[in-house]
């Protein structure tokens, strides 16, 4: 059975930058994968000027990119677009994106997806008022609700939130740009990631004070954004950015690579990282934080390394061997192959938007379509490997 080509419209942060955000790796390998599945995809992006000075990606070859600099150019220049697509995806964080969202449920004949790449922080935000990007109102507008975020916070959306479907549409992994390399391993532990205050203090126990107590060790940090008033111990590397073409290297040359979650993705559980997946894919001995739903991605002690103190840290780097530490990042990369690479969730995309197809949640008329599964050509994933990802295992 084929797959019915779609002319998919997505409105998100950025997909031309990497800089100081993980939305851009999320939305390359997401439609670089539904490209692949013959759909048609326009991404369209506001032109600011951090990101502006900062792109790693101008002219995909998976999707058309166009940039604007305001709502009423997006209005003047694509109000036919939106109106003519299949589906219109808007991401979290687009600048002004309430008004975006209002309009796109205003314009478009086709189904209206959110994709929340910040789950839990949009709902402490809506808790407290509203984002700039979502209101409590514009949920319920939305056909499809898409978060980052599975497990209970998907009842809270619908319940709580009135969203018609909420569904987990985790983030994925580029398998052809992340696998393993033979390497000279020239850290034993790194980490990747912007500088989030809420992050800052398991960093500083789990990396920082482990390279102070262990000064014959190398460890690496590399992101943007951290402040001048961190002491970086003499053996710990400062990378200031990057780029998604370095990350795989990287990976590589580390032993071991730490996993630290946002306190509010711990708190909701069930979110894991583009870093964690893109990781694990490179067969990289993971280190991690506990967070809940952690063990419904990684088999713990087997696949990912759990820890939550100095000590326990410092016992993994010094007492695991070769041997134990390449086969716990080989069967991380064998649970990424089997159920988180970008084909996984094209397909899961493309079954959320046959669910919603039949039913928009306010009675609304709308053209049916015959959405499948299966991809045009090759084996199809396993419907149950789906499930499992929504959250609720």
């Amino acid at each position: 059975m084929q797959t019915e080509r779609l002319r998919v419209v997505t409105l998100g942060l950025s997909i031309t930058s990497s800089w100081g955000n993980g939305h851009a790796t999320t939305y390359r390998s997401l439609l670089r994968a539904m490209n692949a599945r013959g759909h048609q995809v326009l991404f369209l992006e506001r032109d600011v000027p951090w990101y502006a000075s900062r792109r790693d990606l101008i002219n995909p070859s998976f999707a058309r990119v166009e940039l604007y600099r305001s709502v009423p150019e997006l209005k003047r220049k694509f109000t036919r677009e939106i109106r003519t697509a299949d589906v219109v995806i808007v991401g979290s964080y687009v600048p002004e994106g309430v008004e975006v969202g209002n309009w796109v449920v205003q314009t478009t004949k086709g189904l209206r997806a959110f994709y929340d790449i910040d789950t839990p922080v949009t709902l402490a935000q809506m808790e407290n008022g509203g984002a700039e990007y979502l209101s409590p109102e514009l949920v319920r507008e939305y056909d499809l609700y898409l978060s980052f975020t599975g497990g209970p916070t998907l009842h809270k959306l619908e319940q709580e939130y009135g969203s018609p479907k909420a569904r987990a549409l985790y983030c994925s992994v580029d398998t052809d740009q992340y696998f393993p390399e033979q390497r000279e391993k020239k850290w034993d532990l790194g980490y990747l990631g912007t500088y989030s205050s809420d992050r800052q203090g398991k960093l500083q126990e789990l990396l920082l004070d482990a390279a102070r107590t262990w000064s014959e060790a190398r460890m690496a940090v590399a992101g943007p954004l951290y402040p001048d008033s961190i002491q970086w111990p003499p053996n710990v590397e400062r990378i200031e950015h990057l780029p998604p073409a370095e990350h795989r290297r990287f990976y590589n040359q580390q032993r071991f690579s730490l996993n630290i979650t946002r306190s509010q993705m711990a708190r909701a559980g069930y979110s894991p990282s583009v870093r964690l997946f893109e990781a694990a894919a490179c067969g990289a001995a993971i280190i991690s934080d506990q967070w809940k739903g952690l063990e419904t991605f990684f088999e713990t002690g087997t696949e990912i390394l759990v820890t939550s103190s100095l000590k326990e840290t410092l016992r993994f780097l010094r007492k695991l061997s070769d041997r134990e530490r390449h086969a716990v990042g080989q069967r991380a990369r064998d649970r990424i192959l089997s159920g988180h690479t970008a084909e996984h969730r094209a397909l899961q995309l493309e079954d959320y938007l046959h669910e919603s197809r039949l039913y928009t949640g306010d009675g609304r008329s709308r053209r049916a379509r015959s959405y499948s599964a299966f991809p045009a050509e090759g084996k199809r994933v396993p419907r149950k490997t789906m499930a499992q990802q929504a959250g609720s295992i």
